[in-house]
Order: structure tokens, then sequence, then C-alpha cells
């Protein structure tokens, strides 16, 4: 093998390499994004409090779990039987008043997602969070695969929302 083979050759593994370390910090980061921030608004889940910020996390494949500052919560996807999507609009009309009246054409969307399971007692409980808008289709899709439980929309806007 001649020189000019030889650099050739070792061209070549150089951009093998730099491609699988690429491929493997696309992965991490897939990997690391399988968590959404979120708040708990209610529900009968004892030990939150209404108003904790946490991360919905969809890593786990047996388990749906919110991790909040103090306390997290965890529910086996097979014992989810409700998963309902809705939205909040709220027309801004503080910033109408106290800024311009072009506020009032504008509307300002929050997103929740309830989700319905069974505790090991047999008790039916509720988990109601407010969720990302950027986050969640991935979710709901997430979820639906997870728990073969189809998503509940509450009005025609949310399924909008929801299917992108």
């Amino acid at each position: 093998m001649s020189y000019g083979e030889k650099s050739a050759a070792l061209t070549v593994l150089r951009f093998v390499r730099r491609l699988w370390v690429l491929f493997l910090i696309v992965m991490l980061a897939a990997c690391l994004d399988a968590e959404s921030r979120a708040e708990y608004v209610g529900g009968t889940a004892a030990k939150l409090e209404s108003g904790s910020t946490g991360a919905i996390e969809f890593g786990d494949s047996h388990y749906f779990a919110f991790y909040a500052k103090k306390e997290q919560v965890r529910v086996p996807y097979d014992r989810i039987d409700l998963l309902e999507y809705g939205q909040k609009v709220d027309r801004r009309l503080l910033m109408a008043v106290v800024i311009s009246p072009m506020f009032l054409l504008s509307k300002k969307r929050k997103h929740f997602l309830t989700i319905g399971y069974t505790d090991p007692d047999g008790s039916h409980e509720a988990l109601v969070f407010r969720v990302d808008k950027n986050d969640i289709r991935a979710m709901l899709v997430s979820l639906e695969a997870r728990t073969g439980q189809k998503i509940q929309y509450q009005d025609e806007e949310a399924r909008k929302a929801g299917r992108g």
C-alpha cells in the first residue's frame, strides 16, 4: 500500500469516526428530551400540591412519571384508562387596557392534559397538568403508544392543536 492509499484510508476512517460521534450525540439528545416541563394543577394525587411544577418523563417504558421538587408520582401505563387533552383560551384584556387595544385580537392558550388511572386499591384517580404548547404533540403520541388508549379531545380546537 502506497503512502497516498494509506492517507486516503485514514481520511475515510476519520470521517466515519466523526459521523459515529455525531450519531451518538443526536441519540443522546433525543433520550434527554424524553421529558417535558409541566405544572400539576389538580386531581386526586394526595402527595402533590396544586401548582407544583416539575417534569413529565416518557423515557421509562413501563411508567408514566411526574417528578416535582418534593414529590413524585409514577403510574404504570397499563393502569391508565383515560387520556384527555384540552385548551383554555384567554383574551388578553388587561394588556389591551394597559398597552394597546390590539391585544383584544390575540389569544393566550393554556394546554391541559388529564390522565385517569386505577390505583392498586382499585380506586379511580386523576391527574391534571398544564403543559407547554411545544411539547403537547410528542406527549400525546407517546402516551397513546404506551397506554394503548386514544386521546379524548375536549373540543375541535384541541383536536387541531393535538394532531398538528
